[in-house]
């Protein structure tokens, strides 16, 4: 079974909560715009949403258009996997499969999966519909089958998948607007096109969650050390496509060394131009040589005109080792197995499509690995300059400039300590059992017990308690026929203008939402409320469910909303209650994750090389960068004076290395406090044999930080003193137009005096 992701938990929470609000309103057209990255697993949300949104309004008479990519069949490769993920519940079916005869409506809670290129296409010149689908006919056509649904009073909800490609021509909004009319459209997209006023809701997934959960990969590398491939009769297209085959042993072999059953696979796009048959025929060529061909099932190939072993694909253990294709699979197309990209050179354009590199984004088993070169994505291309269009996912992980390392570098050694990130100050799904017991506490209501009878007693129960369970309509009392006198106005209170009378009006369902959420807020007590919130909410339906047997949709969750509300200053305490006792639990989850995440690396040294993005580093002169050439990205203006000092100083410094901004694997760590990982800023080899290790910070910023962080460096430097090692170093400030170092246990800040700056003591 498939784990879900936090991030696609909160997204289908909040795409069925948006829902809600539109289903209530009286509207010509509904839509909401569902804007979640590639590789986020927007199919995967969708589905449950569709199955939560069934299962909460099972009074109501839906049924799903699900409109999909038709290049190279991805319709069918769609249909496959929404119904791998539905597991028989609702009923998915493609159109023309079982809509092509006697079939006049479409059912109830059923989803059809529509290919959307050849439903659309019309004859230039007569203006008719192409597709015999859409054409007048004996048996029903879609318009008709769209018509006859309607005529039932079934409402009909409409997914766009990848709107963006769908939404845009006049013929596609002829077909939804005209034709469809859905009830409902949800347009998903990783880059949606649609502008203020033409939605009505939006729901969207951040990047960097996605990559924190490990669905995508960190980096994508260009030329990864194509120059180490030392043959000078290789003219540009072997050379790609030697280094990417290199390049494929290698990560194969990774794999292998970590246990990991996965075979990854090298993508190669050919031209669409006349070139890409001879392109076609080189590769083919140049394979069969490594002893790799489609009749071993070692070659795939998806073009329009020929599809050879692409069935099993999807297979992570698939023997297809490479995949020949041309546009037919830049959109919609899954493969998380897909790690490295080559390109060969377009006629008429040097630009990288996104999706295209989207291709290799995904990981392949959802998560990111210990070896960290198995978390990237590699493209190999014999195109002279690049230009990447822009980046929707991280703006550092498309990296095509490369630095070495000197030669005059010595090995270092160092102990080096590295760990994922694995809190975010969140309230997790480890919640539910604590509020599960702290609640039945509460109402002497036992854990084991239930039945209806019991539900009844329960209810009983909470009664005795004080609770007002009656009352369905949460009420919000309005100020009423308050006058305020002009004369005054200046020395009214600004904080107190009351009346005695109130109007009682209905809480809107977007206030009752917004207020319901808030109740949770504001008893989280520092947990981090826009990952927090939603597990509390999860978990006090789950309760109701359980010990009042109050079923989560349809009109349930109002009514569980509405209880507390109108409850709010027991609940409120409750959730209090909740959270303090499930902070315990939350260091437990905390330490647990971090012996499974932590990774020390005992001879650390700084890589032999290394890719920067070229939007985010700018190429620097300096001469004694360990890295050349010396490409660096400066998050202040005293990083890069302090730069400029160490430059200055070749009579005394070897080389000097800066660490990576990136929270990476590769970088040099210190471990401080519990759970966190310190990446000082610089390494520094002098010529008398010591070791510098450095980190620049502005004068009385984040001092309790700075403090520990301090501490952590000289700790370290003592540890590994003892062991022989050269090493000193600390926290660099600037308090004036000297460099001050931190080398003392004792950190002190400083303070502006009539001296000018010095220690606060």
């Amino acid at each position: 079974m498939k784990e879900i992701k936090r991030y696609q938990e909160e997204a289908i929470d909040e795409l069925l909560l948006k829902t809600d609000i539109l289903l209530k309103k009286s509207l010509d057209k509904r839509t909401i715009v569902f804007q979640s990255p590639t590789g986020s697993g927007k199919t995967f949300m969708v589905t449950k949403y569709i199955q939560g949104l069934i299962n909460r309004y099972e009074n109501e008479d839906f049924c799903f258009l699900w409109i999909s990519i038709g290049k190279g069949n991805l319709h069918k490769q769609s249909y496959y996997a929404i119904n791998a993920e539905f597991k028989g519940f609702p009923n998915c079916y493609l159109l023309e499969e079982e809509f092509f005869g006697s079939r006049t409506t479409i059912d109830k809670n059923e989803v059809v999966v529509i290919n959307w290129e050849k439903l659309r296409t019309k004859d230039n010149q007569t203006g008719e519909w192409k597709n015999i689908l859409m054409k007048d006919k004996e048996t029903t056509n879609f318009r008709e089958l769209i018509s006859n649904t309607k005529d039932v009073d079934r409402k009909i909800i409409m997914i766009i998948d990848e709107s963006h490609t769908n939404a845009t021509s006049e013929r596609a909004k002829e077909l939804r607007d005209e034709i469809v009319s859905p009830f409902l459209t949800i347009e998903m997209s990783a880059t949606p096109i649609f502008t203020d006023g033409e939605y009505n809701e939006k729901v969207v997934v951040q990047p960097n969650d996605v990559i924190n959960e490990g669905m995508i990969k960190k980096e994508i590398i260009i030329n990864e050390n194509i120059d180490e491939i030392a043959d000078d009769e290789l003219d540009s297209q072997e050379l790609i496509m030697q280094a990417a085959f290199n390049k494929r042993l290698e990560i194969k072999r990774q794999f292998e060394e970590s246990d990991i059953k996965v075979n990854p696979l090298v993508l190669i796009q050919l031209p669409t131009s006349e070139a890409g048959e001879e392109k076609k025929s080189f590769v083919e060529t140049f394979l069969a040589e490594k002893g790799i061909t489609t009749d071993n099932y070692k070659l795939a190939v998806w073009l329009s005109e020929e599809k050879i072993n692409t069935e099993v694909l999807e297979n992570n253990l698939s023997e297809v080792e490479f995949l020949i294709f041309k546009q037919a699979i830049d959109t919609g197309w899954d493969c998380p197995r897909a790690q490295i990209l080559v390109r060969f050179r377009e006629i008429k354009s040097i630009v990288f499509e996104i999706q295209t590199i989207g291709r290799i984004l995904r990981m392949p088993e959802a998560k990111h690995y210990l070896n960290d070169n198995l978390n990237k994505g590699f493209v190999y291309t014999n195109l002279k300059s690049i230009e990447v269009q822009k980046e929707v996912y991280n703006p550092n992980i498309i990296k095509s400039l490369l630095c070495k390392r000197k030669e005059n570098y010595e090995p270092v050694k160092l102990r080096s300590y590295y760990r994922n990130r694995i809190d975010f100050g969140d309230v997790t799904a480890g919640v539910y059992s604590v509020l599960e017991r702290v609640f039945c506490e509460e109402f002497d209501i036992s854990e084991e017990q239930l039945s209806d009878r019991f539900f009844e007693e329960n209810k009983k129960k909470l009664n005795s308690k004080g609770l007002q369970l009656d009352s369905f309509e949460n009420l919000d009392e309005i100020i009423l026929n308050k006058e305020i006198d002009t004369k005054l106005f200046d020395h009214i209170d600004e904080s107190i203008i009351s009346s005695d009378e109130f109007f009682r009006s209905h809480l809107s369902q977007e206030d009752l939402f917004v207020a319901f959420e808030n109740l949770i807020k504001i008893n989280l007590n520092g947990f981090a409320p826009k990952r927090s919130i939603s597990p509390v909410k999860q978990a006090i339906y789950r309760w109701f469910k359980k010990y009042v047997n109050i079923k989560i949709y349809g009109t349930g969750v109002v009514y569980i909303q509405n209880i507390c509300l109108n409850n709010a200053d027991i609940f409120s305490k409750l959730i209090d209650s909740t959270i303090n006792a499930y902070k315990p639990f939350k260091e437990l989850e905390k330490e647990e994750k971090i012996k499974e995440t932590e990774v020390w690396n005992n001879d650390w040294e700084i890589p032999e090389n290394r890719n920067y993005n070229p939007n985010v580093y700018k190429p620097f002169g300096f001469k004694l960068s360990l890295y050349q050439p010396c490409f660096l990205n400066f998050d202040s203006k005293l990083e890069k004076e302090f730069v400029e000092q160490l430059d200055s100083k070749d009579s005394e410094i070897e080389w000097w290395w800066q660490n990576g901004n990136e929270h990476m694997a590769l970088n040099f760590g210190i471990k401080y406090g519990k759970e966190s990982t310190f990446q000082p800023d610089f390494i520094v080899k002098y010529k008398d044999g010591r070791v510098g290790i450095f980190d620049t910070k502005a004068v009385g910023d984040r001092e309790d930080e700075n403090k520990i962080k301090n501490e952590a460096l000289q700790n370290y430097i003592e540890e590994e003193n003892k062991k022989g090692k050269n090493l000193f170093g600390g926290l660099v400030v600037k308090p004036n137009e000297h460099f001050r170092v931190y080398s003392q246990k004792e950190y002190q800040s400083f303070k502006v005096s009539e001296k000018g700056w010095e220690y606060l003591s």
